[in-house]
């Protein structure tokens, strides 16, 4: 692929990604914003086993901003009890990736993958009628972003 290919293939994904976002609910949102600390997870995953510590850096810092994004969208009005809960996962993962970067540990990358999408899974299991209650700040402690 050619050098203007390629920035016209990444400006593409980019408007993409745009689109997707503000045409998404608050619910489908968070949804986005797990998909992307996954992904971001798995990049950073890679560069962790090739030795690229710059990309391994940048990579982890963009998850550690995600789980920030869905640290900041809780509503502690909605579901005090529900809503520290998560805060303090969120915060747990973010200081877990901390330490996995400073110490190239591969486990302390998958262990936050793996509660990440176990959030995930149970917040893709809210039933759709549901989602529209969660999208005005009414289940699971979100805040319509």
């Amino acid at each position: 692929m050619s050098y203007s290919a390629g920035r016209a293939t990444q400006a593409y994904a980019s408007v993409g990604a745009q689109s997707r976002v503000s045409a998404a609910s608050p619910h489908r949102l968070i949804q986005l914003l797990m998909d992307g600390a996954l992904d971001r997870l798995a990049i950073a995953k890679g560069h962790m086993q090739r030795r690229e510590v710059p990309q391994k850096v940048n990579a982890v810092n963009r998850t550690m901003s995600i789980i920030d994004g869905l640290r900041m969208s809780l509503d502690h009005n909605i579901d005090p009890a529900m809503s520290d809960n998560l805060e303090n996962l969120y915060d747990y993962m973010n200081r877990r990736l901390l330490l996995a970067n400073i110490n190239n540990d591969v486990a302390g990358l998958d262990e936050v993958s793996s509660l990440l999408r176990e959030l995930k899974e149970a917040w893709d299991a809210i039933p759709n009628n549901l989602q529209s209650a969660e999208s005005s700040g009414e289940a699971l402690g979100a805040r319509s972003m």
